[in-house]
Parts: structure tokens; C-alpha cells; sequence
């Protein structure tokens, strides 16, 4: 719910394609050490959103995931946790770009 209403405020709130990534993101978090798991989820991903008709930016699903996450846990937000959820997307957004 905060990351869709953190996509609204930031002037996405009609790039449904984050709402297919989102549906997919807790599956790669909880792999993220598992770096072949990682890499068949991202696999999943890219087939999902290869089905969808539009454009999609993925720096755009980041900046929303970078501010929902700020939101939530604003007293522990760190920059420790800016550079760790920065190097997870970067490592997915790569995956995808290579597939």
C-alpha cells in the first residue's frame, strides 16, 4: 500500500507495469543471497513483462521502492540501507536489462 501510494504522489500512478514487478519483488529480496534463485526470478520477471504493452522504467520502480522503504522505517533509515536496497535494485536491473 505505501509503495502505490508513494508511485501515485511521485506521478506514477498509471505505470501499472510496477505493480507486475511488485508482485514479484518479495520473491527476489527473499533470494537475494541465493544469486541463481535471484536470477530465475528475475528470468520470471522479464517474461512477465515482456507481455506488457508500454514503456517501462526502471529507475522509476527504484525511486519509488528508495522512498516507500524511507517511509517505514524512518528512524532506522540509514545510509547503510540506501546503499545495501540501492545495490539489491541495481543487481535486479541489471538481470532484467541482460535478459
Amino acid at each position: 500500500e505505501m509503495f502505490m501510494f508513494n508511485g501515485a504522489v511521485m506521478g506514477f500512478g498509471s505505470s501499472l507495469w510496477m505493480n507486475l514487478i511488485l508482485e514479484q519483488f518479495d520473491n527476489m529480496v527473499m533470494n537475494v543471497a541465493n544469486s541463481y534463485r535471484l536470477q530465475e526470478e528475475c528470468d520470471v520477471l522479464s517474461l512477465v513483462l515482456a507481455k506488457y504493452r508500454g514503456t517501462i522504467t526502471l529507475s522509476e520502480f527504484k525511486a519509488v521502492m528508495l522512498a516507500s522503504m524511507r517511509s517505514l522505517v524512518p528512524k532506522d533509515w540509514d545510509g547503510d540501507h540506501e546503499v545495501a536496497w540501492g545495490w539489491l535494485w541495481e543487481n535486479v536491473e541489471r538481470r532484467l536489462k541482460n535478459w
